[in-house]
């Protein structure tokens, strides 16, 4: 089982990683989710950035889904590296949920485990 958890983890990743690109979908009005509306607002609505502004945001949160398939394959191939790595995207991408806690907090969450999992789980 030990030797196949990086392959899990790494799936895990993936997946985690592409459910980013929604915001792309959605806050570049794209596609539509009930789950995920478009809005220009953050932080519970606090702050209104504006179309250009949530257009910046979900681009950001694109490059944390960039960020989290590269660690994936960054961890399948070995890299030295993909510890930190996925580290630095993991934190990244904490930001950028908390900031929409309102639809992604169930992202902040997967994010906090897979710190959990960086801190907890032995070293691969």
């Amino acid at each position: 089982m030990r030797k196949h958890l990086p392959y899990v983890a790494a799936v895990a990743l993936t997946i985690h990683g592409l459910i980013h690109f929604l915001g792309i979908g959605v806050y570049f009005e794209l596609i539509e989710m009930a789950d995920l509306p478009y809005k220009t607002t953050l932080l519970g609505g606090a702050i209104d950035v504006g179309a250009a502004g949530i257009r910046v945001f979900a681009v950001l949160t694109a490059v944390a889904g960039v960020g989290f398939v590269a660690s994936a394959v960054a961890l399948v191939i070995g890299w030295r590296y993909w510890r930190e790595m996925l580290l630095a995207v993991t934190v990244f991408s904490l930001v950028l949920t908390t900031l929409d806690w309102t639809f992604a907090s169930a992202g902040a969450l997967a994010n906090l485990a897979i710190l959990a999992g960086l801190f907890v789980i032995p070293r691969l």
